[in-house]
């Protein structure tokens, strides 16, 4: 021990102890080639807590996978009991039935449309792209709510 505090006085090692505690520092330690002094504080440094297990987002997948096998069959359910033209949604992105909140809707149940006509707008990527019917005829039905997120492909509309 001698030859360790012949490196350094105490006068040093007193100074190093109040640094340690102004600063609430766990432990500081001293070189001098071969000798080292360490000199530790009240605080101690809580331990690294460890990595959480990977197989929990898994789990969670698998946990969804189910609801939306279950979305799927109701969509094709839907599909399969309508009897019309199905309007699909051409993108993902939000359905809006209005040219803006303000505005009245492009189409009711029970208007008549041209092919061609604005129908509704599908909001994508901050753009709002007009959708077009591709059909003649009535609207049947509306199968999604005003402000709706809506995916590729999924219906939105009957026209008979």
């Amino acid at each position: 021990m001698s030859d360790i505090f012949g490196m350094i006085d105490t006068e040093t090692i007193e100074r190093l102890a109040d640094i340690i505690n102004r600063k609430e520092l766990s432990e500081l330690t001293v070189s001098n080639g071969e000798k080292s002094i360490t000199i530790k504080g009240k605080k101690c440094i809580p331990p690294v807590p460890p990595m959480p297990f990977m197989a929990a987002p898994s789990q969670a997948a698998v946990q969804t996978a189910p609801a939306d096998e279950n979305l799927a069959e109701s969509e094709a359910q839907t599909a399969g009991d309508i009897s019309g033209n199905l309007v699909k949604s051409p993108i993902v992105g939000t359905f809006y039935a209005a040219p803006s909140p303000d505005k009245p809707p492009f189409v009711r149940v029970g208007d008549e449309v041209k092919k061609g006509d604005v129908i509704m707008i599908i909001e994508s990527m901050k753009l709002m792209n007009e959708i077009q019917s591709d059909y003649d005829g009535i609207v049947d039905r509306i199968l999604v709510s005003d402000g709706q997120a809506v995916e590729f492909d999924q219906p939105i509309m009957v026209i008979k």
